[in-house]
């Protein structure tokens, strides 16, 4: 089968996941085009992506969080074509399944580590960033700041607690100079790691200390919640513990 019609079948599987009446009928639809885009190369896949994309409208709690499977297996292989899949991560953390909000974090998670260290390695390798990964970049921002949102309100404790993980994530890697986040990088045969002081040259879109500092003050907001321990469910408060144990172990944080 050539690339278009390889093309023209996972469209179709993909309007049949989104239109057909019968669950098992979307799925297995889902499932095979998965396989197709998977096989498909990068700019043949992306060409289908805001039909991909548009899986998110489905009522079936199921569809959704396969949905995030095709974003985390193929977006992430196909970085610089998923501006119109990351929109859907951050979508998705105001979802009414809860499962589906966890997995959004998950998978927001890996692409958030995955366009910082893009947006790092482009400036420092070439001396400009791309288009598209500062347009990634915008998109990271606005899902930091909404799983930011889930730590600090009330609401299911599954969530929170991968909320919070997050933000440990988020202040380890701009609070430590030391190897924190690595990655098997599939399509580029390599792990890369990124390490803050990628970004003491400069960047344009990157500042070191106004990220330092961030990540400081998220570091007060987990100290601030912890003094409210004893309302807080009890897998909550241990994980904010050690997410401040990791948290100061590299930081010079002072929080009054």
């Amino acid at each position: 089968m050539n690339v278009a019609d390889s093309r023209d079948q996972a469209l179709s599987l993909v309007t049949a996941a989104l239109n057909h009446a019968d669950l098992a009928v979307k799925l297995s639809s889902l499932k095979q085009a998965k396989d197709i885009l998977s096989s498909l190369d990068s700019s043949s896949a992306a060409d289908l992506f805001p039909y991909v994309a548009d899986l998110q409208r489905s009522p079936h709690t199921l569809v959704r969080k396969f949905l995030l499977e095709i974003i985390e297996d193929i977006g992430l292989r196909t970085i610089e074509h998923s501006s119109v899949l990351v929109p859907v991560l951050v979508a998705f953390l105001r979802d009414v399944d809860s499962d589906v909000v966890k997995q959004s974090i998950v998978t927001g998670t890996h692409f958030f580590c995955c366009v910082l260290e893009e947006m790092a390695l482009q400036f420092q390798q070439h001396g400009k960033v791309d288009q598209w990964v500062q347009e990634l970049w915008i998109w990271m921002v606005g899902f930091k700041e909404g799983v930011f949102s889930i730590a600090l309100q009330p609401g299911p404790i599954g969530i929170k607690l991968l909320a919070l993980k997050f933000l440990e994530t988020y202040v380890l890697l701009f609070t430590s100079d030391n190897v924190y986040y690595e990655k098997f990088e599939a399509t580029r045969g390599s792990r890369r790691t990124f390490n803050i002081s990628w970004l003491s040259g400069g960047h344009p879109m990157l500042d070191p200390v106004a990220l330092r500092s961030d990540a400081n003050r998220t570091l007060c907001v987990f100290l601030d919640m912890l003094q409210s321990a004893s309302s807080l469910p009890g897998a909550v408060t241990i994980t904010i513990v050690n997410c401040l144990e990791a948290g100061f172990s590299t930081s010079s944080s002072a929080c009054l």
